[in-house]
C-alpha cells in the first residue's frame, strides 16, 4: 500500500516542479524582453527651459549623460554631433545631460567653444542620473524609441556606424 501513496505524490511532485519551472522561464523572458521606459523627469536646459519626458513621446531621443572632465567625453563629442546634425531632420532630439559634479561654468564654455547645436541639461543635484539607473560612468548614452522605451544603453564610446543604424530603424518606425 505504501508503494502505491508515494506514486501519486512524486506525480504530483513532479506536476509541481514543471509549474516552478514555467513559472520561472515566464519571468524570466518577461524580464528580458520587457523594455524599461524612461522615468519621469524633467530636463532644464542651459536657458532655463524644462523638457519632460512627456515632451519627448512620439520622438527618437538621444540622452547622453557626460562631463568636461571626462576624456572619452570629449573625444566623442564631435561624432555626437555629427550624428544629432544628420538626424535631426528626421526627427532625432538628442538631450546632453552635464553630471552633477561639472561645474556650470565649465560646461557653458565647453558648449559655447564648441557650438553644440542641441540641447544640454545640468544635473545639479544628480536627480537624473539617479533616475536612469543612477548613471556613474561617462559617457553613458541611452537611445530612447517614440514609445519612451530606452532601446539601447552604451556605456562607453559608442559603435557610431552601428548606433546610426539603430537610429534609423528607430526613426522609421
Amino acid at each position: 500500500m505504501q508503494a502505491s501513496s508515494s506514486a501519486p505524490k512524486r506525480t504530483w511532485l513532479k506536476v509541481l516542479a514543471a509549474l516552478i519551472i514555467v513559472g520561472l522561464a515566464a519571468v524570466g523572458y518577461m524580464s528580458v524582453s520587457k523594455k524599461d521606459v524612461i522615468p519621469e523627469v524633467t530636463f532644464v536646459n542651459l536657458q532655463g527651459k524644462k523638457i519632460t519626458s512627456q515632451d519627448l513621446r512620439g520622438k527618437v531621443v538621444m540622452i547622453n549623460f557626460w562631463a568636461t572632465s571626462c576624456v572619452t567625453c570629449v573625444k566623442e563629442m564631435p561624432e555626437m554631433v555629427d550624428t544629432y546634425n544628420k538626424y535631426k531632420d528626421n526627427g532625432l532630439e538628442f538631450i546632453a545631460v552635464a553630471m552633477a559634479y561639472d561645474p556650470a561654468n565649465y560646461v557653458l564654455n565647453f558648449v559655447e567653444t564648441r557650438k553644440l547645436p542641441f540641447t544640454v541639461a545640468l544635473d545639479v543635484q544628480g536627480d537624473l542620473a539617479k533616475s536612469f539607473g543612477d548613471v556613474k560612468l561617462t559617457p553613458t548614452t541611452l537611445v530612447v524609441d517614440k514609445d519612451g522605451h530606452i532601446i539601447k544603453r552604451y556605456v562607453g564610446e559608442p559603435d557610431f556606424a552601428a548606433l546610426h543604424q539603430l537610429l534609423e530603424k528607430a526613426l522609421a518606425a
